[in-house]
C-alpha cells in the first residue's frame, strides 16, 4: 500500500495497530474466563445442562452465554472449543456462536434508541429463529463422524 498510495498505507497501518491493541485487551480476559470455566465447571455439569439431553434448557443457556458475552466474535471461538471439550451439544455451540454475533445486549439497546423498539424486537426475534434453524440444519447436515473429530481435536487442545 505504501508504494501505491502512501496515505492509504498509513491509514491501513493505523487500523492494524488499533486492531492488534484491541485484541491484546480483549483476548487475555476471555482466556482467563475460559480457563476458570474449564477448571471450575465439571464436564458432567456441562453435559447435564447443555449436552445431548439438555433440550430447551441447553438452548436457553447457549443464547444466554452468547448474549451476555463481552468481546468481538473472535472471542467466541476459544469458548466454543472449551464447550466442545466439555461435550456441549453441537447445535448449542452453533447457537452460542450465532447469539454471540447477533444478539448482544448493547447492540439491542443501540437499535432501540436509533431505529426504534419495533425494529429492534423484530430483528431480535427473526435472528433467534434463524439461529435455531441454522443450528439444527447444521446438526443434520454435518456427519456425526465429522462432529466427533471436532470434539476429539478440542479435547486434545
Amino acid at each position: 500500500m505504501f508504494i501505491l498510495k502512501f496515505d492509504a498505507g498509513l491509514k491501513a497501518t493505523d487500523v492494524i495497530i488499533y486492531s492488534f491493541k484491541e485484541m491484546l485487551l480483549v483476548l487475555p480476559p476471555i482466556f482467563i474466563l475460559i480457563g476458570l470455566l474449564d477448571v471450575w465447571v465439571p464436564k458432567e455439569t456441562m453435559i447435564k445442562y447443555m449436552g445431548e439431553g439438555s433440550g430447551f434448557k441447553g438452548i436457553l443457556l447457549a443464547f444466554f452465554f452468547g448474549t451476555v458475552a463481552a468481546g468481538p466474535l473472535y472471542g467466541a471461538f476459544p469458548v466454543a472449543a472449551v464447550f466442545m471439550k466439555k461435550r456441549v451439544k453441537f447445535s448449542n455451540i452453533v447457537i452460542l456462536m450465532g447469539a454471540w454475533s447477533t444478539t448482544k445486549i448493547p447492540m439491542l439497546l443501540f437499535e432501540i434508541s436509533s431505529l426504534g423498539f419495533k425494529f429492534a424486537l423484530s430483528r431480535l426475534v427473526i435472528n433467534i429463529l434463524v439461529i435455531i434453524i441454522i443450528a439444527y440444519v447444521m446438526g443434520a447436515l454435518i456427519k456425526k463422524e465429522d462432529v466427533d473429530k471436532m470434539y476429539e481435536k478440542a479435547e486434545n487442545l
